[in-house]
């Protein structure tokens, strides 16, 4: 996965953000496939040397891009406050997102309405916030861990980097095999599953 070096880190801050000496950055994005659709966000936590400290990620069911891209922040936010963290600067390739929590923009829609006070309560709860907008390409850990999360929720078997892959963990990076009805049972050809392993057939006649 892409890192972020603290000196790149630091350039995406402003110079009126004046951040203190400790504090937590957070790379946030969330997602839904349709939108709405399968949804989920993901979040990159890392200190003020750009160090990573966490990484968080969850499938949120049938929602819009702007929901995910709020319970994202949500999460950043809650993981501060229940560390004991007090300060805390929040990356989002949502524009949106990021006016709204501004003030610069209104927020209308009735169940954005929600999780935008839940939001601010929690804001609240710092002694220092920011939140800036960045493009998608400087979230791409974030962005990669909200797709993560929206495949597991799918069902979807996750496919490991390249290096990974080895005779050992065939079965963790295929999505396809090959098999054959014996006896009413699926019997595979050109691989092996866990036991336990969902899987789907589709008839080839």
């Amino acid at each position: 996965m892409p890192s972020y070096p603290s000196r790149n880190t630091r350039d995406l801050f402003s110079a009126r953000d004046n951040p203190p000496e400790h504090h937590l950055i957070a790379f946030s994005d969330g997602g839904a496939r349709g939108n709405p659709g399968p949804s989920g966000y993901g979040v990159v936590i890392q200190d003020e040397a750009g160090q990573k400290v966490a990484a968080l990620s969850e499938y949120l069911g049938h929602q819009t891009n702007n929901f995910a891209e709020y319970q994202g922040l949500i999460a950043a936010l809650e993981y501060a406050v229940a560390h004991g963290h007090k300060a805390l600067k929040v990356i989002s390739d949502s524009e949106l997102l990021v006016r709204q929590i501004k003030g610069i923009y209104k927020v209308k829609n009735a169940a954005l309405q929600d999780l935008h006070g839940r939001a601010k309560e929690l804001i609240a709860q710092l002694d220092w916030f920011s939140i800036g907008h960045v493009l998608r390409g400087h979230n791409e850990e974030a962005d990669h861990l909200a797709n993560a999360a929206m495949d597991k929720g799918m069902g979807r078997v996750l496919r490991e980097p390249k290096h990974a892959s080895s005779p050992g963990n065939v079965a963790e990076t295929r999505k396809e095999f090959n098999g054959i009805v014996r006896d009413g049972k699926v019997e595979l050809l050109d691989g092996k599953l866990p036991d336990g392993t969902k899987v789907q057939v589709r008839v080839k006649i």
